[in-house]
């Protein structure tokens, strides 16, 4: 409630018109100026100093089972505190936190969809800002007889299905895409693979005649005959001769799953890679045009064989990781805006993969880079990270087919790792110091790292270090194996490197995330 809306209540109170003397006025204005100013619990917690990535712990809670290979999930604003849940087949099943999983399904277009291959199927879904009102929904799937991606609108309260655009995609079977999410321009924006395969077969990644490979945007509020949606006015290719009008960003794989940061309107986006790495990009807000870089670039790293053309300006990724993580194919999340959790990670962005679970958060660090670690695990085979209404998060995953409300505590590392760089030309040494900062004592160890791209292990002492991509296991010694509570161990490295000689920014130690020192 604003100023006005306080005073006016004011008099309404006394029923009669009150003369407020300067005296009343000074007393009563700043008082009222408090109460209309003060942040939101969520707000003051978020501006408060924000609780280091390491100190942070994910865990999840099964809340449902039974789902047959769910894809997606989304919160409908309609004061039902539902979720609406998608299966590979083309059905949408609800959840209730009361009532649980219903049997029926909310809708079911299986007729229409082609759930051939481990990648197509019933893939996206998305509620418009006046779901509550019109009762639409839409829809991304791969439709029969050919595997085309498509975009549909389903209208509830008339049990119909209205295609509103669909792409070609019939060679290949992978690498759909298939995330639906209305903007905070009230836009929707539709992501697709680069058309399968392997290696960008059609090259789709850099060409603009071809949605494969992108992020679109459209308006679907209205029709600009002959097509069902309009295409904004201020899309980047709009006026491109040859281009499709409908792109917003281009030079994506697969980005099976973006999501827009509810607190700055950022875009925030997990790419599948190839095979050397996973990749996740942020978007500033409104800022379209962008060529992400595939398939010149898988993450960092120049694609062999790719499509490199000259003069091109690539948006590098904010945060890669190798298969030698044990991960596969990383699942965008989104950044948490909630209450319950507003304290601890505010502000920070929630990734997980596939294959390994391990759950990313990162954060801007305000200097231009992004904190970042590894701070869980999720139940295995999850396909994608929802949010309800108030903020909260859910996951559903593949098999075996299982809704999980996600949670997180403070858990103050039991390890810190301090860093000493010395650079020069092509190369540097890194001395790391580890101390247990724990109760007990640790025996036998084995410290994992990233390493920035570009940088190679040239020798080491103190320890049994392999490195594998940018992946770095380094080991004890046997003269250096237990570290007693509030002890230290040093150890250290040679690199090469070419031009990033960064130290490592994050440590696991047997497992366990470490907090990071200077």
């Amino acid at each position: 409630m604003d100023l006005a809306c306080h005073i006016h209540a004011l008099f309404r109170a006394t029923g009669r018109r009150l003369r407020l003397s300067l005296g009343i006025l000074a007393l009563v204005i700043p008082a009222l100026l408090l109460t209309a100013l003060a942040p939101s619990p969520a707000a003051a917690a978020e501006a408060a100093a924000p609780v280091p990535l390491p100190s942070l712990s994910a865990t999840t809670t099964q809340v449902a089972s039974g789902l047959r290979r769910p894809t997606a999930l989304v919160a409908p604003d309609d004061g039902t505190d539902r979720l609406f849940i998608t299966e590979k087949s083309g059905t949408v099943r609800v959840y209730h936190p009361d009532t649980g999983l219903a049997a029926a399904p909310l809708l079911d277009i299986t007729a229409a969809v082609d759930e051939s291959g481990n990648e197509r199927g019933l893939l996206g879904i998305a509620l418009p800002p006046d779901f509550a009102d019109s009762q639409d929904l839409y829809l991304a799937y791969t439709a029969l007889p050919d595997g085309a991606v498509t975009l549909a609108r389903y209208r509830l309260d008339a049990s119909r299905l209205e295609v509103l655009l669909s792409q070609e995609h019939a060679e290949y079977n992978n690498h759909n895409g298939g995330q639906l999410a209305f903007g905070p321009d009230g836009k929707l924006y539709w992501s697709i693979g680069d058309g399968g395969g392997s290696g960008d077969p059609f090259r789709s990644g850099q060409r603009l005649d071809t949605l494969l490979g992108k992020i679109v945007r459209i308006d679907v509020s209205r029709a600009c005959a002959p097509l069902a949606y309009c295409v904004p006015a201020d899309n980047p290719f709009v006026r491109t001769p040859g281009a499709r009008a409908e792109i917003w960003l281009y030079g994506l794989r697969n980005p099976w799953r973006f999501s827009f940061d509810s607190g700055d309107g950022s875009l925030w986006i997990g790419d599948v890679g190839q095979g050397h790495w996973e990749e996740v990009d942020h978007i500033p807000a409104g800022k379209g045009g962008l060529n992400l870089g595939w398939s010149c670039y898988e993450g960092l790293e120049e694609f062999e064989g790719g499509d490199c053309a000259p003069g091109q300006e690539y948006t590098e990724p904010v945060f890669t990781y190798s298969p030698y993580t044990g991960g596969c194919s990383v699942i965008g999340g989104h950044v948490y805006r909630g209450r319950e959790h507003a304290d601890l990670l505010g502000g920070t962005y929630i990734a997980t993969d596939y294959c390994s679970s391990t759950v990313w958060a990162l954060r801007p660090d305000g200097r231009g880079g992004y904190e970042e670690a590894e701070i869980g695990q999720m139940p295995t085979q999850v396909t994608s990270i929802g949010v309800t209404v108030d903020g909260e998060f859910y996951v559903v995953n593949d098999l075996p087919g299982g809704l999980h409300r996600v949670s997180f505590s403070r858990e103050e590392p039991t390890c810190r790792v301090d860093r000493k760089v010395t650079r020069w030309g092509t190369g540097s040494t890194v001395d790391l110091t580890v101390t247990n900062t724990g109760d007990a004592p640790v025996n036998g160890w084995t410290l994992a790292f990233p390493l920035s791209f570009g940088q190679t292990v040239v020798s080491d002492w103190n320890t049994e270090l392999v490195q594998l991509s940018n992946t770095v296991d380094a080991t004890n010694a046997p003269h250096n194996a237990t570290i007693a509570p509030g002890a230290s161990v040093t150890l250290g490295y040679l690199a090469s490197h070419t031009g990033d000689a960064s130290p490592p920014p994050r440590f696991m130690l047997n497992g366990d995330a470490c907090a990071v020192g200077s």
